[in-house]
């Protein structure tokens, strides 16, 4: 562990020498550049894009009549910007659009076994809970049994509520007890 902490505090040393060498270089080559008198200092400028930089190519165009100033590029207004503002019952009228509108459901379903509604083709949501739940407390209840993930035995696990009783069949099988009676929704045989 210590050999990493090690390796950590000298990646880190590189990460904070790199920029520090960087800025060093820069600065010898700035004062090499400056000892030589080759430097140039940056002076501001302005930078404007106009449609012509040459005019007199564009009086050679039979369609200009007159020599396009550097301002049409800086005043030039067209582009995506609206003419005018959209009133309330345009924006209404697209908004409620009836394609944008969320489409009424016709498969909608009652469950048989909570009573809940349901899509025709879909898990019962209150249902696929309380199943949920259930298999969560019996794979506690293996884990508690076995002392963790690893340690489990490949074997097939057979739940028996309270009442049942082993069959012949089941030999060999891991056997968890659930002190409560069988849920309805949760059958004997799984497949």
């Amino acid at each position: 562990m210590a050999r990493l902490v090690v390796g950590d505090f000298q990646r880190r040393g590189l990460e904070m020498v790199v920029p520090f060498l960087l800025r060093w270089w820069a600065r010898a080559e700035l004062r090499m550049v400056q000892a030589l008198g080759l430097h140039q200092p940056w002076d501001p400028t302005l930078a404007v894009q106009a449609p012509v930089t040459v005019p007199e190519l564009a009086l050679d165009d039979p369609e200009m009549d007159e020599a396009p100033s550097f301002l049409d590029s800086i005043l030039w207004l067209g582009g995506q910007a609206p003419k005018k503002r959209r009133t309330i019952e345009v924006n209404r009228c697209r908004r409620r659009n009836p394609k944008k509108l969320i489409k009424v459901k016709h498969n909608i379903d009652i469950c048989p076994e909570c009573g809940h509604f349901k899509q025709k083709h879909a898990l019962c949501g209150f249902c696929y809970e309380k199943v949920r739940l259930e298999t969560a407390k019996i794979r506690g209840q293996i884990k508690a049994q076995e002392g963790g993930p690893f340690q489990a035995a490949t074997v097939e696990t057979l739940v028996l509520y309270e009442g049942e009783k082993l069959s012949e069949g089941d030999q060999g099988k891991r056997i968890i007890e659930r002190p409560r009676k069988r849920p309805p929704w949760f059958t004997l045989h799984q497949q």
